[in-house]
């Protein structure tokens, strides 16, 4: 079942405004998703980034604009929606020198500030989770798109094993995710707004993997968390964090792959 929740824009603003923007970089790197550069690599090679110009929808704090910008000679053009991730995306731009590569702008993904018709790629990672609209999403990427270019994202999004409306009232409210889509469902919004989808991966085991690792991490850095967060914090991400490898290990929760183009 595909639960909805109320949490908004703001509500996800405002967190990784504060300590959960800071904590996910502690656990995950600058890059804030699943498989860090080796990932954001991946998507690239997949995509064939090199000297094309790409759009990051919720690009946060840049590390994968950056690192196409260094390996690929892509330009990049990032669009979030928080305050304190595109200041730090913004001051470590300019800190390597990238400016000339990579523009930050604040915008909400479900109206992009981007001209239609005018990216080789769209591109996401593991953000697109966030989003209150996958249609309206999915629409938006395809109208900034160029005309054979390709979209290219990872998500977080539901296994093929139901969960109960108690796992999912937690999951979510960790997560601060309004809805979770399927391998399908995405594939579906890609085909029935223009796409070709070219490929398709749901990546369960790596998925699980990565969670068992950011749980023993969260352990391995107890003291640290509490002295810079607190107790209570560091309780809410222990408890979080496993609740989500519990359901990964159970096929209830997964991350996926799709790549499209646009007809």
């Amino acid at each position: 079942m595909n639960y909805q929740y109320d949490y908004t824009v703001k509500d996800v603003s405002d967190a990784y405004d504060g300590a959960v923007g800071i904590l996910w970089e502690v656990l995950m790197g600058e890059h804030i998703h699943i498989g860090g550069e080796k990932e954001t690599q991946r998507l690239a090679e997949k995509l064939g980034v090199k000297d094309s110009y790409l759009l990051d929808i919720c690009s946060a704090l840049g590390g994968p604009a950056r690192y196409l910008a260094k390996n690929f000679n892509t330009t990049v053009l990032g669009v979030d929606i928080t305050k304190t991730m595109l200041e730090k995306a913004t001051a470590r731009t300019l800190e390597e020198g990238l400016q000339n590569k990579i523009e930050f702008r604040m915008g909400n993904a479900l109206d992009l500030p981007v001209s239609s018709n005018t990216m080789d790629i769209v591109w996401g990672q593991d953000a697109w989770c966030y989003v209150t609209d996958k249609l309206r999403l999915i629409q938006e990427a395809v109208r900034v798109c160029k005309l054979g270019g390709k979209i290219g994202f990872t998500d977080w999004i539901l296994g093929s094993t139901p969960l109960s409306k108690e796992e999912a009232d937690f999951l979510y409210e960790f997560m601060i995710f309004p809805n979770l889509q399927t391998v399908n469902g995405y594939k579906e919004l890609l085909e029935e707004n223009n796409c070709e989808v070219l490929e398709v991966e749901n990546l369960q085991e790596d998925f699980t993997s990565h969670l068992r690792f950011y749980y023993e991490k969260v352990q391995e850095l107890k003291d640290t968390i509490i002295q810079e967060f607190g107790e209570e914090l560091y309780q809410i991400a222990e408890k979080g964090v496993k609740a989500w490898k519990d359901a990964a290990e159970k096929g209830k929760v997964t991350r996926g792959l799709w790549i499209a183009k646009k007809l």
